[in-house]
């Protein structure tokens, strides 16, 4: 093989998340039972205590409240490398249980260097490292396409999956249940969480909880690889909107999201043939809005097939699924 077939496959092989072997996951996939503590009582203040199954980041005020309601554990790697060390922070809600595994990989950092940069060496080194990255470029291309504004391809306008989650926070009808705690309110409290849950569902619904956990992975190891290890700084301990406490919040909720994404796909019967019509998306948004309800304990105005948004955003995935734009 030439350097110019090298760098030319090369080139075409590099997908713009970050991206890194399939997770080494030996925690049994899904939820599984438990004993839960969460406070049925939820007529006094919004604490951590009364939120079920997916978190809020906002209702925690410190990473030791957080571990009163997830555990985290870390695992030493071998030598001095940390090679082979993971972090498994596990969430027990309403007698389920599920587990994230973080481990050290390449992440998304790398790849956008490649990307943007044009760096050979870190395109070299993603190809070689990130097999799974390679023989799954054509899912992770659909979904990256899903996950970012493409107005040259779908027109202005263009919808992705955090303006769902943006739109579903502004669905809810019940303020003066979902306020009580004025955090809530802002960038890091529902859209956070619905932002996450709802990604991971669709991915997990369109094509597997392996893909939508390998993105995730690489997403959440990309600002803070200290995650793995729980070697951090006072400062970082102490900063609530992009810390430790941010994190593993993300990393719960990316499992509670691929729960709903298995439950929804064998649901509806989704596979990457299905047609997106506007009455399945508006039903699929209405189903995530019922467990965001059951969650936090607040009410949402329902998705319509006729709204724009609705059409708009089906026709994208429909489009995207089937290989037509």
């Amino acid at each position: 093989m030439t350097m110019h077939t090298l760098r030319v496959f090369t080139l075409f092989s590099l997908l713009f998340f970050g991206c890194d072997q399939a997770p080494k996951n030996t925690t049994p996939a899904g939820a599984v039972d438990c004993i839960s503590l969460e406070n049925e009582d939820i007529t006094g203040v919004a604490t951590c205590k009364t939120v079920r199954g997916a978190l809020l980041g906002t209702r925690f005020a410190s990473l030791e409240e957080l571990k009163s309601v997830i555990q985290i554990e870390y695992h030493d790697g071998a030598g001095t490398s940390n090679d082979g060390a993971f972090v498994r922070v596990r969430h027990c809600s309403s007698g389920r249980e599920v587990v994230s595994v973080l481990e050290a990989g390449i992440h998304q950092g790398a790849f956008l260097k490649a990307r943007h940069e044009g760096a050979y060496g870190a395109q070299l080194n993603i190809l070689l490292n990130s097999p799974y990255a390679v023989t799954h470029r054509k899912e992770l291309e659909k979904m990256y396409t899903l996950s970012r504004w493409r107005p040259e391809r779908f027109g202005e306008g263009d919808l992705a999956f955090f303006d769902i989650a943006k739109l579903t926070a502004g669905n809810i009808n019940t303020p003066e249940l979902a306020f009580k705690n004025p955090r809530d309110s802002t960038e890091k409290g529902y859209l956070n969480s619905f932002n996450h849950i709802t990604t991971q569902a669709f991915i997990t619904t369109c094509y597997s909880e392996e893909l939508a956990d390998f993105i995730a992975d690489t997403h959440e190891r990309y600002l803070h690889p200290e995650l793995i290890t729980g070697t951090f700084t006072e400062a970082l301990v102490n900063d609530l909107e992009e810390g430790p406490v941010d994190n593993y919040v993300d990393m719960i909720n990316n499992e509670w999201g691929q729960e709903l994404g298995k439950q929804l796909k064998a649901k509806y019967g989704i596979n990457s043939e299905t047609d997106w019509t506007p009455e399945l998306l508006a039903n699929y948004l209405n189903d995530l809005q019922s467990y965001y309800s059951w969650a936090f304990q607040i009410g949402f105005k329902p998705y319509r097939p006729e709204d724009d948004v609705v059409i708009r955003f089906s026709e994208k995935i429909d489009a995207v699924m089937k290989g037509l734009k």
